[in-house]
C-alpha cells in the first residue's frame, strides 16, 4: 500500500468533486458575519485551499488574499477562482499585510496541533489585523467527543467518480486523548487497478470554553461562540438565520474581535 502526503489536496479537481459547493455556503456564512459585524472590506482568508470561497467574497466587493501551505491548490485557485491574491503562508506562523479580518474556514485551524502553533497562529492574526479587525473561523467542536462514540472507530465509505475513474475512501476516526487530536486515516481505492493509498492526517480538538480563553489571551473580544447554524451543519445555515446560543453539536463557529486598545 501506497503512502501519500494528501490525494485531495495534491489534486484540487478530486476535491472539489468529492466536496461540492455549488452554492458557495461557506463564503456567503463568512460574508454574513463580517457584514454583521461591520468588517472592513481587506480580507486574508487563511487556509483558502482551491479559492471558492476567497473569490465569493471577492465577488461581493472585498478586496481578499487566499492564503495557504499548499501550491497544488494555489495553482488550482488562481486559474479556476480568479479575483483574490494568492499567497503561500503557513498558518502556524505568518506576516503578509494588514486587513480588516481574517477568516479561516472548514477547521483549517484545528491544524494547529500543539499550544505553541495555535499561540502562533493568533499571534499572527493579531499582527494582521487592523484595530477592531475581525477573526471569523468555522471548524469541529471538541466537545461533541465528551462521551460521543458515534464518529469514532467504525469505518464509513464513500464513492464518486472523477475523470472516469470511480474513487472509493474508507475513513476511520480515532481520539487521541493525551494530545486532543482527532485522528483520520483513510484510504483510496479506486476501480483501474491502482494500488490502494493511505494517508493520515488529525485537527486539534479544541473545547468552546477553551478557544474562548486562547482568543481573550490573545486580546479578542468573543462576539459569537455556537454551533450553529452554519455551512457544514444540519440543517445548514440559511440567509437570514441568526446564531444560536449552544455549542454541543459537531460544529463550532466564532466570531471574535481585536481589541482595539491593543
Amino acid at each position: 500500500m501506497a503512502l501519500r502526503r494528501n490525494l485531495l489536496t495534491d489534486n484540487p479537481e478530486l476535491y472539489e468533486v468529492r466536496f461540492p459547493d455549488p452554492d458557495r455556503l461557506a463564503g456567503r456564512w463568512a460574508q454574513d458575519c463580517l457584514r454583521r459585524h461591520g468588517a472592513g472590506p481587506r480580507v486574508l482568508d487563511m487556509g483558502c485551499g482551491t479559492g471558492r470561497d476567497a473569490a465569493h467574497l471577492h465577488g461581493v466587493g472585498r478586496t481578499v488574499t487566499g492564503a495557504d501551505v499548499s501550491e497544488a491548490m494555489l495553482a488550482h485557485a488562481r486559474v479556476h477562482h480568479p479575483g483574490p491574491e494568492y499567497v503561500h503562508a503557513d498558518l502556524h506562523g505568518f506576516d503578509i499585510g494588514v486587513f480588516d479580518a481574517v477568516v479561516c474556514l472548514d477547521s483549517a485551524l484545528l491544524y494547529c496541533h500543539t499550544n505553541a502553533q495555535l499561540d502562533a497562529f493568533l499571534t499572527s492574526c493579531r499582527r494582521a489585523l487592523s484595530a477592531g479587525g475581525l477573526l471569523v473561523a468555522e471548524m469541529r467542536n471538541g466537545a461533541y467527543f465528551l462521551g460521543r462514540t458515534d464518529l469514532l472507530d467504525t469505518p464509513t465509505v464513500d464513492s464518486f467518480t472523477w475523470q472516469g475513474t470511480v474513487h472509493r475512501s474508507t475513513t476511520t476516526l480515532t481520539v487521541d486523548r493525551t494530545a486532543q487530536l482527532l485522528c483520520r486515516t483513510r484510504v483510496w481505492t479506486t476501480d483501474d487497478g491502482s494500488e490502494p493509498v493511505e494517508q493520515h492526517s488529525a485537527w486539534r480538538l479544541l473545547f468552546p470554553q477553551e478557544l474562548r480563553q486562547l482568543l481573550t489571551t490573545h486580546g479578542f473580544e468573543v462576539l459569537e461562540l455556537h454551533d450553529g447554524p452554519g455551512p457544514r451543519t444540519e440543517p445548514p445555515w440559511q440567509a437570514g438565520r441568526l446564531p444560536g446560543d449552544t455549542a454541543d453539536a459537531d460544529r463550532l463557529h466564532v466570531v471574535a474581535r481585536l481589541n482595539s486598545t491593543l
